[in-house]
């Protein structure tokens, strides 16, 4: 009985995958196609302060060091439900997490969540990209300045950043278009960087990697158990919202607060 209701459940949330695609081709027919595009920007190639020094850093976010990295294009937004939406109709893979709570027409601009790593890796690759290392990410996000923020050195406001709205999940209620809040754009333009989805990035997580890191185009552990995420999300503290901020979970994890972008060599 029990592996019955096994079956019976996934075969539930197969049929409400399908109805929620289903949704989603009809909103496309019925209305403008829904953007499957995102803006890309170029990072140029050089140095830049990683990582962070003092007390107020955590031990994996120490030492303070200098990385070298070669020219990269980095998506200017988060993925959104629409674009992912496309990536599921294209190659029929599993739907995310609370995928059938995507409203197609009132959703379409919000990031995707309930994407594990795989997911959000293979989304990458079907365009033609990938995700971004750790290193690539933290340059994007606070330039070449040293800056806490994006946005610079202030403690985050709601005017600036999507953050800091407790634990219970709704698409319309706590994720924010993806192309909100132009003021906390990062030096190179990109938004939400802080706040709204927390980001998966390429790297394996080495709570020591900083310690031993090449200078040049670092990339990770070549193995590990956790995945590295960046950026912090709609219901983090201002606090975890720092530019070098380091953040681990299974690749496997699925939850509200997990989005992602794309870059490109």
């Amino acid at each position: 009985m029990a592996f019955l209701s096994i079956l019976l459940m996934l075969a539930g949330i197969v049929s409400l995958s399908e109805a929620q695609l289903d949704r989603l081709r009809r909103s496309q027919a019925l209305d403008r196609p829904l953007p499957t595009e995102t803006l890309m920007v170029s990072i140029p190639e050089g140095p830049f302060e990683m990582g962070a020094s003092g007390t107020q850093a955590l031990e994996d976010e120490r030492p303070l060091h200098r990385v070298t990295l070669d020219a990269f294009m980095m998506d200017v937004y988060e993925v959104t439900t629409a674009q992912y939406g496309a990536f599921l109709m294209a190659t029929g893979r599993t739907a995310p997490w609370l995928w059938e709570t995507v409203s197609p027409v009132t959703h379409s601009d919000r990031p995707v969540i309930g994407v594990d790593w795989y997911d959000a890796d293979a989304f990458c690759r079907w365009k033609g990209k990938r995700l971004p290392t750790e290193a690539e990410w933290e340059k994007a996000a606070r330039g070449i300045d040293g800056r806490l923020y994006p946005w610079g050195n202030l403690v985050p406001t709601k005017d600036i950043a999507n953050f800091a709205l407790g634990a219970r999940f709704s698409y319309s209620q706590v994720l924010m278009p993806v192309q909100s809040y132009e003021s906390g754009r990062s030096p190179f333009g990109l938004y939400q960087m802080a706040g709204n989805v927390g980001e998966w990035v390429s790297d394996w997580y080495g709570a020591n990697y900083y310690e031993r890191s090449p200078e040049a185009n670092p990339s990770g552990p070549e193995n590990g158990q956790f995945k590295v995420l960046r950026g912090g999300s709609w219901s983090d503290l201002p606090k975890y919202l720092l530019t070098y901020g380091r953040f681990k979970l299974p690749p496997e994890t699925r939850n509200s607060y997990i989005g992602f972008r794309c870059a490109r060599s």
